[in-house]
């Protein structure tokens, strides 16, 4: 469990790290099962000095039917077939204007997932437009997504 968030994960100690992808510090994806429970796409997040955490979400957990501290079967491997795809619609949005898209395809992969991760996680038509529309406008001033929800909050502040 997170120190003071309750959010459950597994931790990954350096070692076994190495053996899915060799001398790796940075965040990757992984597959394979939890248990029997398939899983894909799963971010192995590192947390300094080589170790790494798997955050388990709420649904997998109760898929898992596990309490806190109980064992878990793990199998792990790199997951190379992962891979997050752009929203049409916010692709026609990035389209309009040619150096929309080449600042959004100019930064890291992480950005320009965290950007479709959350404009997917919109639940609602006005919402999706919403996103839309702090998307076109930070990736007209180059923002990348923090910079983008940092902007976002300080002009709900004024």
């Amino acid at each position: 469990m997170g120190e003071k968030t309750g959010w459950t994960y597994i931790f990954v100690p350096q070692a076994i790290a190495n053996q899915i992808k060799p001398d790796c510090r940075k965040s990757f994806r992984v597959k394979g099962y939890l248990d029997r429970v398939p899983v894909g796409g799963l971010g192995l997040v590192p947390m300094g000095e080589g170790d790494f955490i798997l955050s388990l979400k709420s649904s997998l957990r109760k898929q898992l039917k596990k309490k806190e501290g109980a064992m878990l079967q793990v199998e792990l491997e790199e997951d190379l077939d992962f891979k997050i795809v752009m929203p049409p619609e916010m692709e026609m949005c990035l389209d309009e204007e040619p150096h929309l898209m080449k600042n959004f395809l100019h930064m890291s992969k992480s950005h320009q997932n965290y950007y479709i991760t959350w404009y997917n996680s919109a639940k609602t038509e006005p919402t999706k437009i919403k996103r839309l529309t702090m998307l076109v406008k930070a990736m007209d001033q180059q923002m990348n997504f923090g910079e983008m929800l940092r902007s976002s909050k300080s002009e709900k502040s004024k």
